[in-house]
């Protein structure tokens, strides 16, 4: 595909505006990340205390994201997305004041994050609904894609500039960065033109009629397909891709990298997620098989991980590891929308969204158990092999679904001809070796026998081997009787003398012609 096709969602004028908005959004929120957690482990100096701020921003997912997606089928998008960009930036102008003044301490530093992840919990259904009706339907794959990737490159240099402003001057300028972030989205949110929006009409009218979270339940369970791929993406996310605890073990344990190996990897794993969103970007379709392959090509790969010997082969590894990490999430956001009602785009993107914080909460400390059990390298082999077995499980399962189009596919390979292009030559070949003369269907009369080393003008030579239906080579086929004024007429078989006049010219000069 050529390279305007990778960025092909660029082409919608709303998509750019917000694209652009929201790569500094992510910048500013990645600095306040670590912002939060540089000010939380200075004051603590427990990293138990830094992972307790970030479980306090994530709790509120799994409670409130159905919530969400409620409403963002039932009201207005932009409405709700300004009034949450609005508390955003009063919350991180709230943190930059703690952190400037010190007032309220880490009492206030948690309930704040607390706060955040609620305002983020509503936010996600909302922004996500929205944001697909910025690009058409063939176009919704790249756009998501191109999200994936800017959260990549956002991330990568907020917390780059970030650890450099906060050794500078501390975490309340980073806060306040991230709060005039805010102001570029809202922005954003009225530069966009309602008219070029494209939004859908729904599938079934009356698929969400009550609005409720029970309405959501009950379609996404008459959603089999759209299910066994949330029920995949869980077990990938919560053994197969909670590399933050990974890398950390196999760093501090077997690799003996330290401290800077794993920032050296954690660097890694960022470029593996920006390669992952430009290989998505350049698909022009995100289908199942491609989920269920990067599946694959994840879990065998996390396997040779677990057996790396030092720190530069296990970089190799993750960094195609986090290639089909981000391909994973962006197929499975993509099949959930283009799959399902757009009635219903609210509560099923929300109910994506609790899947993920799920499974982040769920494999995060299970890997790190098995790690200080069973060793590092054993819970990477086993953890990709269980993940391994689920996703053969889960095509099975998708193939049935889909009506066995795997199986056909894979049957039509298996009966069609091994035909090779040297054999269409050989057919080719044999259709063309007959007489210019001759009439298709009709009855060829009887020929005289013809002397020997007399050829017909207009006549080709048959070169096949008797009873064997192939053809002899180029040297085999010649007469036997040729003689030395023959090779000269061979040499100009590319002249301009074509058909009978090559054939009379060689006759003319061969002296074992008369």
């Amino acid at each position: 595909m050529a390279l305007g096709a990778t960025f092909a969602a660029l082409r919608h004028r709303n998509y750019r505006i917000w694209a652009a908005a929201g790569f500094v959004s992510v910048i500013g929120t990645w600095m306040q990340v670590l912002g939060v957690n540089w000010y939380v482990l200075a004051e603590t100096r427990s990293a138990t205390s830094m992972g307790f701020t970030v479980l306090l921003q994530a709790l509120p997912t799994l409670v409130l994201s159905a919530w969400g997606g409620a409403l963002a089928d039932r009201l207005p998008a932009k409405p709700l997305l300004i009034a949450a960009q609005a508390a955003h930036a009063a919350l991180a102008a709230g943190l930059a004041l703690v952190a400037v003044t010190g007032a309220g301490g880490l009492p206030a530093i948690y309930a704040i994050s607390l706060v955040t992840g609620a305002v983020s919990a509503i936010e996600g259904p909302v922004m996500g609904r929205w944001c697909s009706t910025l690009v058409d339907r063939e176009s919704l794959g790249n756009a998501l894609a191109l999200g994936s990737l800017t959260n990549s490159a956002g991330r990568i240099l907020g917390m780059s500039v970030g650890a450099v402003v906060v050794a500078a001057v501390g975490p309340a300028l980073l806060f306040g960065i991230n709060a005039a972030s805010f102001v570029a989205v809202v922005a954003a949110l009225f530069a966009v033109r309602e008219r070029e929006r494209h939004v859908a009409e729904p599938a079934a009218p009356d698929a969400g009629a009550d609005g409720g979270i029970r309405a959501g339940f009950r379609y996404l369970l008459r959603q089999p397909v759209v299910l066994v791929a949330m029920a995949l993406s869980f077990v990938l996310g919560s053994l197969g891709r909670n590399y933050q605890v990974t890398m950390a073990a196999m760093s501090d344990g077997p690799l003996r990298g330290g401290a800077s190996g794993y920032g050296f990897l954690s660097t890694v794993f960022a470029v593996g997620t920006v390669l992952g969103a430009l290989v998505a970007a350049r698909r022009r379709d995100l289908g199942y098989h491609l989920l269920v392959g990067a599946g694959l090509l994840a879990s065998a790969l996390q396997i040779v991980a677990g057996l790396a010997p030092g720190t530069m082969s296990f970089a190799a590894v993750i960094l195609p590891v986090a290639a089909a990490a981000v391909i994973i999430d962006t197929t499975v956001g993509a099949r959930a929308q283009l799959d399902t009602d757009y009635a219903m785009r609210g509560r099923v993107l929300a109910a994506l969204a609790v899947t993920g914080s799920v499974s982040a909460a769920v494999g995060a400390p299970l890997l790190g158990w098995l790690s200080e059990h069973a060793g590092p390298r054993q819970t990477l082999v086993l953890a990709g092999s269980i993940t391994a077995v689920a996703t053969l499980a889960a095509g099975v399962v998708l193939d049935r679904l889909r009506d066995r189009r795997l199986r056909r596919r894979v049957a039509l390979v298996l009966a069609a001809p091994a035909v090779r292009r040297p054999v269409r030559r050989v057919a080719a070949t044999a259709a063309r070796v007959r007489p210019s003369t001759a009439t298709v269907g009709a009855a060829r009369p009887a020929r005289a026998p013809r002397p020997a080393g007399r050829v017909l003008p207009g006549t080709r030579l048959a070169a096949f081997r008797p009873g064997t239906g192939r053809l002899r080579s180029s040297r085999a086929a010649r007469p036997a009787h040729e003689c030395a004024a023959c090779a000269a007429h061979r040499g100009r078989r590319r002249s301009r003398l074509t058909g009978a006049a090559r054939s009379a010219a060689h006759l003319a000069d061969c002296p074992r012609s008369a």
